[in-house]
């Protein structure tokens, strides 16, 4: 490369131009490969279909490395796979392979010698082998029972040397297998849940099951009971939900108390209330979701309808747990404020009587103004609305 062009690509609009170049000519690469896929790729998708083992993918080098993802890539879709090295392989690691495994080798060229010593060992156990290669008159396209040829592929870069447009076509190749294999075995999003449990994505396929409280931790009463029976009955130490879970003789919700709710009672000195059934109060037929609800639904449903708790109900309609808005809005802030966004500037946008029937937990003063009260279940039972305690102070949970 002359002076003046080495010079010129340290101008980032050049460095820009080559990068582009780069990801240009692969995205022709995968083009063209996938024009000419043929009916190698379905024979090779049914042998690893029919495996009753494991799938061991082998490669030496960058195609080793490419090997490694493409056999991450089975086994998080859903068929059982792991990666073994050439090299290691004659060394004592054969161990690892078993008549019912099937054998993916990569290799650009077809003739990486590591890879080719595998290949009459596996023949003498009567392993069956895909081989994935660029050249079809290697020896490694010969051998193998399934060839999967990439065709001539020239690298990307000046060079044309470095392993890259190869070894995206193998990645490429790897995945339409992976995620082909996956649709033939009917794997779910919940299949993919259970070997993804961990970070976001694992979040994304959780379920309400497994960020609720338990029903040890939430407040649910009878609805023929009176509120000052249900306050005082359902005070417990730490911390609690801000709503009581009202159900029937037979277990079923049929309704939701929230903080809020007793704290407008308390505001209108409205003491007489307090000593009614909470069946009169109470918000009749809550939103709730069944349990096996994905958590992403449950969230939405909190914030586009404005709400703070979430009953969780089994198939009897009988409550098994509480989703609080204060357990999981660090878990999913993101979620929680694009669903927000859309549900104010959405056509679905909740009219001002929705919203004002949906509880939250500021109390409205009649000057368009929220505030704060603090109650608890001791004022109750003192028959003292007014938040106080007997000796003056203060006491109870912001509603």
């Amino acid at each position: 490369m002359g002076t003046d062009a080495a010079r010129s690509l340290h101008l980032p609009l050049e460095q820009i131009r080559f990068g582009r170049d780069v990801l240009l000519y692969e995205s022709r690469i995968l083009a063209e490969l996938a024009r000419r896929l043929d009916l190698s790729f379905s024979r090779a998708a049914e042998l690893l279909f029919a495996c009753r083992g494991c799938v061991i993918v082998s490669g030496m080098g960058k195609a080793g490395i490419i090997g490694r993802k493409i056999s991450a890539s089975l086994a998080s879709l859903g068929t059982p796979s792991h990666f073994l090295h050439p090299a290691e392989a004659v060394h004592g690691d054969l161990g690892r392979i078993r008549s019912e495994d099937v054998f993916l080798l990569l290799s650009a060229g077809g003739e990486t010698e590591e890879v080719l010593r595998l290949l009459p060992i596996l023949r003498s156990w009567h392993v069956p082998v895909i081989a994935m290669t660029c050249r079809a008159e290697s020896t490694l396209a010969k051998q193998a029972d399934v060839t999967l040829c990439l065709g001539d592929i020239e690298e990307a870069g000046h060079l044309r040397l470095a392993p890259s447009a190869s070894t995206t076509a193998m990645l490429a190749v790897g995945d339409a297998l992976a995620l082909l294999l996956s649709k033939l075995r009917g794997f779910r999003a919940e299949d993919f849940a259970r070997f993804h449990p961990g970070g976001s994505l694992g979040l994304r396929l959780s379920k309400v099951e497994d960020h609720m409280r338990p029903p040890a931790e939430c407040r649910t009463a009878s609805e023929s009971a009176t509120v000052r029976e249900v306050v005082v009955a359902t005070r417990r130490p730490g911390r609690r939900s801000g709503a009581v879970m009202l159900v029937d003789r037979s277990g079923r919700l049929t309704g939701l108390f929230t903080d809020s709710d007793l704290a407008r009672i308390l505001e209108r000195r409205d003491e007489g209330t307090l000593d009614r059934p909470i069946a009169d109060c109470m918000t009749k037929d809550p939103i709730c979701v069944p349990a096996g609800t994905l958590m992403p639904d449950a969230v939405r449903i909190l914030a586009e309808r404005k709400i703070s708790e979430l009953p969780v109900v089994d198939a009897d309609h009988r409550p098994v747990g509480m989703i609080d808005i204060t357990d999981i809005i660090g878990l999913f802030p993101g979620h929680l404020r694009a669903t927000e966004e859309e549900s104010r500037s959405g056509p679905n946008r909740p009219s001002s009587r929705t919203r004002n029937n949906t509880r939250n937990n500021l109390i409205g003063t009649g000057d368009g103004e929220p505030r704060l009260i603090r109650i608890s279940a001791d004022d109750l039972g003192s028959g003292r609305p007014d938040g106080r305690r007997s000796d003056g102070g203060e006491s109870g949970r912001d509603v």
